[in-house]
Order: C-alpha cells, then sequence, then structure tokens
C-alpha cells in the first residue's frame, strides 16, 4: 500500500497542507470508510447526493487516521493533520494516478459486458506464476474503486490487474487516464446497459474508452468475433495511443488465437489453442465460453513471457473471485447448474451451451427467468433466446417471470407439446420441476439477480437423499 509522507502526498493530489509541521507525517494507506479506518490511514470523505464523509473527519482522526483530505468548501477545518484539496474524490483519483505511475508495475486493464471478473482471475493466476500481481478485488472497479484499489498496491509490485467497469459513456475513460494501461483486454460487447446507453455500438464505444489512456505502444487483446469493435476502433472519435498493436482472440479461425479441440468432463474442459503445441490446457471452469476467456488471458500472459508450462500450472490453481455457474450435486442425486446470479442475451446462451455440452444425463432442463435492464428491445432479445433453444441442447424448458413468456412462445416452435412451460408464479413453477425432476437429471437455473431464482436451486436441494456436494 501507499507508504509517503504526508508533503508527498499533498503534492501528489494538488493539495495544501493546513499546516507546515505535518509535512514528516507517513501515511500507509488509504481509506473512504470511517468504519475501517487503520493507524496510520489517510482518510478521503466522499461528498454523495445523500451522505458527506466529511461529517466524520475529526471521529477519524481520534481513532488513529494518520491525516485527512478535506474539500476547501466544506467549513471549518479539523484541528490536525489535513490536505486541504478542491474536490475529494479528484485529488483521490490524482493520487491513485501519480502512485500507479511512479512505481514500476506494468497495467493489465479489462473491461467487457461478461466475463472481465473471470478474466481479471485467469491473467492473475497466469502472471502469479511468475511474478507478483495485484488485482481488483470484488467489485472496486469503478471511479471511487480502482483509485482505491491502485493505492492498496504494494511497492514492489510487477504487475497490476485492474477491472474496469461502467454504467455509462467517459466512466472507463476515466479510470484509463488514471491507470494507464501498458495492455488493454476487452472481453465482449454484450447488452449490459443497453437500458442508459441504447445501442450496442454505444457499448462498444464506452469499452473501447479503455484505449484512450493507454501508454504508447500498448497492446489491445480483444474479442475479434465481435464486428462492433473492429468498426468503433476505425472510428474517427475514437482515442487511441501513437503505435498501438492489436490482438485477436476467439472461436473463428480469423483471429490470432482460437481453440482448436474442446472435451467436456464434470469439473471443467481441457482445450487445444492454434497458438500451443503439445498437450491441451485444463481449465476447471464449465462452458466454451470460459475456453475464449482463457484465451484472452493466455494472450496476455504470453506477451509477458509467461512459459506454457506455467500457464498450465496458473489455470490448475485458478481460484475465482466469484462462481458464475456453480456446479451442485444435490443428495437426490440431480446436478444442478446454478447461475442464478446475472443474466442477459449473450449470459443467457453461453449458459444454454454449458449445458447442451453436459452428456450421459437422463434429461437436460433449463431454468429461464427474466433479463431484466435490457431497454426497448428486451421482448426481442427473450424471443431470441427462445430461438435460440433446441431439443438436442435441452429437452425440457420452463421459464418465470412475465418477460420470459416471450421465451416460452418463441421456444415452442422448436419443441414438441409439453416441453415448454411459462410460469409467471415461482412457487407453481417449482411444484412442476419437483414433480418432473429424477436422479441422472441436470438443471440450469439462470436468471438476472432480481428474479431469485436462488429459491428453485433451494428447492432442489432440499430433494431427500444422500449428501449435498458442491463441484465446480
Amino acid at each position: 500500500m501507499i507508504h509517503k509522507s504526508l508533503r508527498s502526498i499533498a503534492d501528489m493530489c494538488g493539495g495544501t497542507l493546513s499546516r507546515n509541521q505535518d509535512d514528516d507525517i507517513v501515511i500507509q494507506g488509504v481509506a473512504t470508510d470511517s468504519r475501517t479506518i487503520q493507524p496510520g490511514n489517510l482518510f478521503v470523505p466522499i461528498v454523495g447526493e445523500k451522505f458527506d464523509g466529511h461529517q466524520f473527519g475529526a471521529a477519524v482522526l481520534a481513532a488513529g487516521a494518520g491525516a485527512l483530505l478535506w474539500q476547501r468548501d466544506h467549513g471549518p477545518v479539523p484541528d490536525g493533520p489535513v490536505i486541504l484539496v478542491d474536490d475529494t474524490l479528484s485529488a483521490l483519483q490524482k493520487l491513485a494516478a501519480a502512485y500507479l505511475a511512479e512505481s514500476r508495475a506494468k497495467v493489465v486493464g479489462i473491461t467487457g459486458s461478461n466475463g472481465k471478473t473471470t478474466v481479471k482471475d485467469m491473467v492473475t493466476a497466469l502472471l502469479e506464476t511468475r511474478y507478483k500481481v495485484h488485482k481488483t478485488q470484488g467489485n472496486y472497479n469503478n471511479h471511487i474503486g480502482l483509485p482505491l484499489t491502485v493505492l492498496a498496491m504494494k511497492e514492489d509490485t510487477d504487475i497490476a490487474v485492474l477491472e474496469m467497469g461502467m454504467s455509462g459513456r467517459h466512466e472507463i475513460e476515466l479510470l484509463s487516464s488514471i491507470a494507464r494501461p501498458d495492455i488493454a483486454v476487452i472481453t465482449n460487447i454484450g447488452e449490459a446497459h443497453l437500458l442508459q446507453l441504447g445501442s450496442r455500438e454505444e457499448i462498444a464505444r464506452a469499452k473501447l474508452e479503455i484505449v484512450s489512456g493507454m501508454k504508447p505502444g500498448g497492446l489491445l487483446v480483444y474479442h475479434g468475433d465481435e464486428p462492433l469493435i473492429d468498426q468503433v476502433l476505425q472510428e474517427p472519435g475514437t482515442v487511441k495511443p501513437a503505435s498501438m498493436n492489436t490482438f485477436t482472440f476467439g472461436s473463428r479461425d480469423t483471429n490470432d488465437a482460437y481453440p482448436t479441440g474442446m472435451m467436456f468432463h464434470a469439473r471443467g474442459i481441457v482445450f487445444t489453442s492454434n497458438r500451443y503445441e503439445g498437450e491441451g490446457f485444463s481449465l476447471p471452469l464449465l462452458g466454451r465460453h470460459n475456453v475464449i476467456n482463457a484465451l484472452a488471458a493466455m494472450a496476455v500472459a504470453t506477451h509477458l513471457g509467461v512459459s506454457d508450462e506455467e500457464i498450465r500450472r496458473g489455470f490448475a490453481g485458478l481460484k475465482l473471485t466469484s462462481m458464475r455457474i456453480e456446479a451442485i450435486e444435490t443428495n437426490h442425486g440431480v446436478t444442478v447448474l446454478n447461475d442464478a446470479y446475472n443474466s442477459s442475451p449473450t449470459a443467457a446462451k453461453a449458459a444454454i451451451d454449458v449445458l447442451g455440452d453436459m452428456k450421459g444425463y437422463r434429461c437436460r432442463i433449463a431454468v429461464l427467468g427474466d433479463m431484466l435492464e435490457l431497454g426497448q428491445r428486451e421482448r426481442e432479445f427473450h424471443e431470441e433466446i427462445g430461438s435460440y433453444l433446441s431439443p438436442d441442447q435441452v429437452e425440457l424448458v420452463l421459464t418465470y417471470g412475465p418477460l420470459s413468456q416471450h421465451t416460452a412462445e418463441a421456444a415452442k416452435a422448436n419443441y414438441p407439446d409439453g416441453a415448454v412451460l411459462a410460469f409467471t408464479d415461482k412457487e407453481q413453477l417449482i411444484t412442476e420441476l419437483l414433480k418432473r425432476v429424477t436422479e441422472k437429471d441436470i438443471v440450469l437455473v439462470k436468471a438476472s439477480r432480481g428474479m431469485k431464482l436462488e429459491h428453485v436451486v433451494d428447492a432442489l436441494r432440499a430433494l431427500p437423499g444422500g449428501n449435498n456436494g458442491v463441484r465446480g
């Protein structure tokens, strides 16, 4: 974490000390939450619409904070070590940018509509076989979280792996200006934030803001199956660094990296790629979309000198921030693929593909709930998922929610009578599912978090039998 004199910190963030005698006070770490303050921390009071951290200034000094940032327009300055700034949030961001710029660490910035957290974890696992790596923790990927992530980085870090999230235009542009990535990764362009941005083209423009702050000669690694990325890269309004290099990954053989073979098993996938000779790579994750994510991570690792064997070792020790698809063996002998955390058309299709790749089960069942926040095209997107479903991947479909009725109607064109059932009452869905499910079945549960389909997972886990177990 940052370890600097108060004078140095004031210079880095563009502030002034309220008392000259505080020059040599040493700050260790930064906090914006008064409840987590540690001795020696710099406390940064953030001002929001309904809160103002300045009200806790005196209390955090009494609790052992090393110093405060203090916005000049916020009245009397507390008695103690204080740096005066025009805006505390802007000062936090300037401090993070300066700390990163003077470090030796290379920066890998990662964004995308889906898969960015998974790719972040993969990149970290592969790079850690050779380097000291610092990565974004949890959801610290916004205009406050990214600076805090940077300021928590140890001074001897070799590589910082920073996830960049957004809800609108110019947010990733800000994050890129702070991080100044050497390598940027765009996992894909999906439908998340359509409600805010209106079109996938605008989403692509927002994601490509990641290259606006990239260092000259940097590398952009992106999903080559997505034509919108190439389209936006050619637009005159796209800000790019001088001499930017590019590398594409995806499922098509027109990409720089693509899979040449995949073998699925209960705990993951073994795959081969055109770029790597010899034995395949074992990935402890479900879903062919995660092979594509792995190719992105491998491109970063290889660019930074990680060997094939180190890549294999990195995948073997992979730990994910969150399991997007959790494979659960219930005590009744039913396998549940729990993916009830979020959903979008891209993510739903990927989950259906995972279910379709699961061979050897008596019946493959999909329980699909509404995909939320898709804007004016929400009906069209739900119908698209219905048309994507087919009996050779999924034998029985149950949908939940008013929007998913459109999914069911579109799916019925591909299925025999009785194989697609639509519900607007969750308990009725659960009752029908429990009537039909038997041992040696596999059930995918996929929906936006607001649909609370974890209740379906809980009902399946409660079926009588042996011991519950989780694998994944």
